[in-house]
């Protein structure tokens, strides 16, 4: 694991600044954070925005572990997923959605199967809610990973501004169309790994919606050559 964040309040950031000057960090300038501290190779920004903390470098596990959970967050769930998020690791397809579709770019639907074995190595990389990684780097990073630990059971379906409009007129309204457009993701990864007992996903209207199979069969447009947030697909719940 080289890197974990974790949303703070402003209380809890006062006193991890106060936890890592006890433990010799230095604390050199960085810009939108409410304070960058450095030890070694292991580096502690806590950002302006939300407030949240990240947490990289070398030791990221042994620091959440033995510092930032026990003496910050009052909680032990780094390692504990198994106790606390059982879900996560029974055999499942996880879908997501990124981007609008209608304008700038288009809208990505994305889906991976994900077991036991798969959870704890994609845990294990730092995959988590793409809303908390700030780095489009890393996020292609991750990306990558998902698709090579998944073994190829990844699917995506890229919704290009022109067929955006033309599904919306269709169907009348965004939840349908996003609809739409998971539930084909899902009859997808089906065909790959047709035992799979359940899908999750991203909770964006009725559940009804998702329950109704397509009828229009017509794949949309590949937009190739446009790169959207690669792991948006695996949430923290996915």
């Amino acid at each position: 694991m080289n890197s974990y964040t974790h949303p703070l309040s402003l209380e809890q950031a006062t006193r991890l600044r106060a936890l890592l000057e006890q433990l010799g960090f230095e604390f050199p300038p960085k810009e939108y954070t409410l304070f960058f501290a450095q030890k070694n190779r292991l580096s502690v920004a806590v950002y302006e925005k939300g407030p949240k903390v990240l947490v990289q470098g070398r030791g990221v596990e042994e620091f959440v572990q033995f510092e930032l959970e026990p003496k910050i967050l009052g909680e032990a769930k780094l390692g504990y997923e198994e106790v606390h998020l059982p879900e996560m690791f029974e055999p499942h397809f996880g879908v997501d959605e990124s981007g609008k579709g209608d304008f700038f770019g288009p809208l990505a639907i994305a889906g991976v199967y994900v077991d036991h074995g798969i959870a704890r190595k994609l845990l294990d990389a730092g995959v988590q809610d793409s809303k908390r990684i700030g780095s489009d780097a890393r996020i292609r990073s991750l990306a990558q990973t998902i698709r090579k630990t998944a073994n190829g059971l990844v699917e995506m379906v890229l919704i290009g501004p022109q067929r955006y409009n033309e599904l919306y007129e269709k169907f009348g309204n965004l939840n349908k169309l996003l609809g739409w457009g998971h539930a084909r993701v899902i009859e997808n990864l089906l065909e790959k790994k047709p035992d799979c007992p359940r899908s999750l996903s991203d909770q964006f209207g009725r559940a009804i919606v998702v329950a109704a199979r397509p009828q229009d069969r017509n794949p949309p447009a590949n937009e190739s050559g446009i790169r959207c947030r690669g792991c948006g697909c695996v949430d923290s719940g996915a």
